[in-house]
């Protein structure tokens, strides 16, 4: 049985996240025998697919030789910028991390024609091949996928966790059906009704590029996706998205943000999460675009799953509850490595 995460400790929060495992400064900073050390943790990994060959980008930050997360971005076709709010907390925490921009996305290679690799299949091997490339290993080797990130890396985890320590799924659910039910049972309804008619009207006519469109989803945003008024939300978030390559989001996500309707309309792999058998965490907030409910329900499938709550976040919980997010992760990461420690 999964443990909740929901009640974390008080004073977790009133702490800096370093309070989980100080970060020894003398080795998480050494950069002795790094190879990417010279141009600042970057990398440009050499990929291999159906339609030629790529390189992506990567930038490792920090040193842990028992804890190293490989972040995989949302999207699909967004960007690592997004989750630049890892800088004020995971060197804290000793957490040795690496962002990566998949295929198609920003600082990696963007291909004219992304239409013979726009697979699922096809990104997880992306990834394998990056971890390979990264010297990552079932010894050190967590994963961490947030929204379309949490669908790639559940992928990746039932193909390949023979190489995985740990599993991070962040803000998704485990069913595209089961989240276009939830955008269509109980966020819409909660929409203003004349904006929800004029936004349904926009995409009938396909106008999804009409600055009236996004106009009126700000409101639904500002509530589900980051819990602040959009002229506060975060440089880094704001330059992300601003990166995000279409040629891979609207066939794989399709054009609407109502909901899902490219690619990935069918996916569904929630009877498929109890062959997940390493430490697995799912986070959720309670004002998500995805369901908390069954993302909670996610975590108990897991074999070893935990659940954490953010009980003010939404979509993007690592800006709007902030705190408890990166005290959460980092508590599990740290119980996740201990108990590896403490097994003979």
């Amino acid at each position: 049985m999964h443990r909740l995460l929901t009640a974390l400790l008080p004073c977790m929060l009133a702490f800096s996240a370093a309070a989980a495992e100080p970060a020894r400064p003398a080795s998480y900073f050494d950069n002795t025998g790094r190879e990417d050390a010279w141009q600042g943790g970057v990398r440009m990994i050499p990929i291999h697919t159906p339609a030629g060959d790529f390189r992506v980008w990567t930038k490792r930050v920090g040193n842990n030789p028992r804890i190293k997360v490989l972040i995989l971005h949302g999207g699909p076709g967004s960007t690592h910028e997004a989750y630049e709010a890892f800088d004020s907390f995971l060197p804290a925490g000793g957490v040795e991390y690496y962002y990566y921009d998949q295929l198609g996305s920003a600082y990696s290679d963007q291909p004219a024609d992304m239409a013979p690799m726009l697979t699922i299949d096809r990104f997880v091997d992306e990834v394998e091949q990056v971890r390979t490339a990264l010297g990552l290993d079932r010894e050190n080797f967590y994963l961490y996928g947030h929204s379309w990130g949490g669908i790639l890396a559940i992928e990746y985890a039932l193909k390949h966790q023979q190489h995985l320590k740990g599993l991070v799924v962040s803000n998704m659910m485990s069913s595209v059906p089961a989240y276009n039910r939830y955008a269509n049972d109980v966020l819409m309804p909660e929409m203003d009704p004349a904006a929800l008619a004029e936004i349904k009207q926009l995409e009938a006519a396909g106008k999804f590029d009409d600055p009236r469109y996004m106009d009126l989803l700000m409101p639904h945003y500002e509530r589900h996706v980051l819990r602040r008024p959009a002229a506060e939300w975060p440089e880094p978030m704001l330059r992300g998205f601003g990166k995000l390559n279409k040629k891979v989001y609207v066939p794989m996500q399709g054009p609407s943000e109502l909901g899902a309707s490219g690619l990935l309309v069918d996916w569904d792999r929630t009877a498929d999460l109890a062959k997940i058998t390493v430490p697995t965490l799912v986070i959720g907030a309670k004002h998500d675009t995805m369901d908390p409910a069954w993302m909670r329900m996610m975590a108990g499938k897991f074999p070893r799953g935990d659940y954490l709550q953010l009980e003010n976040g939404s979509h993007m919980a690592m800006y709007d509850d902030q705190q408890a997010y990166f005290a959460g992760l980092l508590q599990w990461l740290h119980k996740v490595n201990a108990a590896a420690v403490a097994t003979p």
